[in-house]
């Protein structure tokens, strides 16, 4: 919560206990007087409080739950006790109120605990939220590292072996072009096995790379890639989901490039502005060779992949494909906001 909310909700609660404690006050000056007490009070209490707790949140990291609640509990009675003190001794000198030792004593003891027992219930209501939050967070990850699995065992089984008989031929025919494929092999497959996590553009565009220099010595001169990139500099502060824009184009080249002896032209165009990142991935359909159009709309899934983009870059990032009887055309699109500006 911000000051001015808490200031808001402090301005209730002493609304609040003022009200509760009308019988004692014979006049509105009386009400308003106690009012304004109370209000600067739970101020001192609370927001210098907060701003403790904030301070001392290293030190807490290492405690156990039991040792930093008991602290905070110290703390807000602490707070509360000075408060009550500082505010009742200007009040009295103000002669707003009458001075009373016992009144004075039961006063401070009475809401030293009232803010210790109310510290305790807030306590247990945000340790209730804060176990729900692990507990979707942690169910969250398991999602994600799901999600990861399905996307490994789709490349796994299909790319796997595709590459192994192409190293076969290599093998013999071909040693160094053999070692340069394993090395692009590698690469690919070390990302791939890392997890869910986020990477720089530049990065991604090299595992584009990685896995497009392996899939052309098995495709030959079927395949056309051109890319359209940002500048160096603007690239260099841009991230992405690891194997997104790869996984948009294994699709591609699964559903498309292998399904024809014809040229497959892809274009791919990134761009990042208005703190939003858009890839255009653009492939021409063959002309002569038949291609149904219902069955490769149904092919271009990539839900698991938004999700996975959704994780890191919130609920506005899409990954949308349109199939044309001419090309299919997919938009990668999600929020990045410049940590320059």
């Amino acid at each position: 919560m911000r000051p001015w909310q808490w200031l808001l909700y402090i301005f209730f609660w002493s609304l609040f206990l003022t009200i509760i404690e009308r019988h004692g006050l014979a006049t509105w000056s009386e009400f308003l007087i106690n009012f304004l007490g109370r209000f600067i009070q739970n101020t001192l209490i609370v927001i210098p409080s907060l701003y403790l707790v904030d301070y001392l949140r290293p030190t807490f990291k290492n405690a156990s739950v039991l040792s930093v609640s008991m602290r905070v509990v110290m703390i807000m009675m602490f707070a509360s006790t000075v408060a009550m003190t500082l505010v009742m001794l200007v009040m009295v000198n103000m002669r707003w109120i009458e001075y009373n030792y016992q009144e004075f004593v039961f006063s401070l003891l009475f809401d030293t605990l009232i803010t210790g027992g109310f510290t305790v219930v807030f306590l247990l209501y945000f340790l209730r939220n804060h176990r729900e939050l692990n507990a979707l967070k942690l169910s969250f990850e398991y999602k994600l590292a799901t999600q990861n699995d399905l996307i490994k065992a789709r490349i796994a089984p299909h790319f796997f072996f595709n590459t192994l008989n192409t190293l076969v031929s290599l093998i013999e025919s071909n040693p160094p072009k053999a070692a340069s494929l394993l090395q692009h092999v590698s690469a690919l497959f070390r990302a791939s096995f890392t997890g869910p996590h986020e990477i720089s553009f530049e990065e991604e565009i090299a595992l584009c790379e990685h896995y497009l220099a392996i899939e052309s010595s098995r495709l030959s001169d079927k395949l056309e890639v051109s890319w359209q990139l940002p500048d160096e500099d603007i690239m260099y502060d841009m991230v992405i989901t690891a194997l997104a824009l790869q996984s948009v184009l294994e699709k591609m080249l699964i559903n498309v490039v292998e399904m024809t002896t014809e040229t497959i032209y892809i274009d791919i165009k990134a761009t990042w502005q208005q703190h939003r990142v858009v890839i255009t991935v653009c492939v021409e359909l063959p002309k002569k060779t038949l291609i149904i159009n219902h069955d490769l709309r149904q092919h271009m899934d990539f839900y698991i992949q938004a999700e996975r983009l959704r994780a890191y870059f919130g609920h506005s990032a899409t990954i949308n494909s349109v199939v044309t009887s001419t090309d299919i055309i997919t938009v990668i699109d999600y929020p990045l906001h410049d940590a320059g500006l």
